[in-house]
């Protein structure tokens, strides 16, 4: 595919993209950007209906148990609000989260914790990794001291193992709220579709917004039989990530990021796909 049509954006680049809940939104995006999207969602959320480790974590705030709660996603914190609200008053919540110190990785679920009134005594700033989030507690580590501290760590998917062991190194001791986790969608077929194309060359580009979005996209090439076709074209296409937790995962993965916008946020990470993909895909090639 010639690299160059037009003088804007993508020029004419064929573009993959995971997202699931904002999709459609990706897909103008790249299009605003004079890109040829391929948008194949990756991943549901999937709320636990009978979580035992929640309730049983409600229970122990209830009980004066819990001294802080750590909340990763504004997504986690609804659902886990709503959770808890099968068995208990909303009031009765929001009075125990009050009595103890919050905090919130970013403003996602800053937002969803203001919402209900809740003060937050630490937030998280950008890129909002658990790198950011450890050092912030660090930074107040006399006023909000982590020794024998009991710490709730409310979960995003997966357990994050580089935060649970630098909560327990500093002294805490911590307990999983797993809230809900990632699966495949229920149709796979844009996802395998976009796998193909990879594998055989006909895309220029992939955008990753989220570290599970790797993984699965892994996952069904595995599944496929196509794993090893994905990686060698991954390593002639321009891979972008929306951030240092998802470019971990494509490291994790032995690939390599191209691009990762000045700012986490999904518009400017086309914007900036957009504006340097040509030239370096053009470096890749030429090497």
């Amino acid at each position: 595919m010639s690299l160059v049509r037009g003088q804007h954006g993508f020029a004419g680049l064929r573009v993959a993209a995971f997202e699931s809940r904002r999709a459609e939104a990706m897909e103008q995006l790249i299009r605003n950007h004079d890109g040829i999207p391929l948008v194949a969602p990756s991943m549901r959320e999937v709320p636990m209906e009978e979580n035992k480790e929640a309730l049983e974590f409600a229970r122990e705030l209830f009980g004066g148990r819990i001294d802080m709660v750590i909340f990763l996603t504004g997504v986690g914190t609804r659902f886990l609000t709503s959770l808890i609200e099968t068995q208990y008053p909303r009031e009765q919540w929001i009075a125990a989260l009050s009595g103890v110190k919050v905090v919130a990785r970013g403003p996602k679920p800053a937002t969803a914790l203001k919402e209900l009134g809740i003060p937050i005594a630490v937030i998280v700033p950008e890129p909002n990794t658990w790198r950011e989030l450890l050092a912030a507690l660090d930074q107040r580590k006399e006023s909000i001291p982590l020794e024998g501290c009991r710490v709730a760590v409310q979960e995003y998917g997966a357990p994050n193992k580089e935060l649970m062991e630098g909560l327990e190194t500093r002294g805490a001791a911590v307990r999983r709220v797993p809230v809900y986790q990632w699966a495949l969608p229920l149709d796979t077929s844009p996802l395998r579709e976009a796998i193909k194309a990879m594998a055989n060359g006909s895309l220029d580009v992939a955008l990753f917004t989220t570290s599970v979005q790797v993984v699965h996209l892994m996952q069904l090439a595995g599944q496929m039989g196509l794993e090893e076709a994905l990686r060698r074209a991954l390593a002639g296409m321009v891979i972008a990530s929306i951030g240092p937790t998802t470019s971990e995962m494509l490291r994790e993965y032995g690939l390599h990021i191209d691009l990762e916008p000045s700012h986490p946020r999904m518009g400017i990470l086309v914007q900036e796909a957009a504006e340097r993909s040509r030239e370096l895909l053009a470096g890749k090639r030429k090497a």
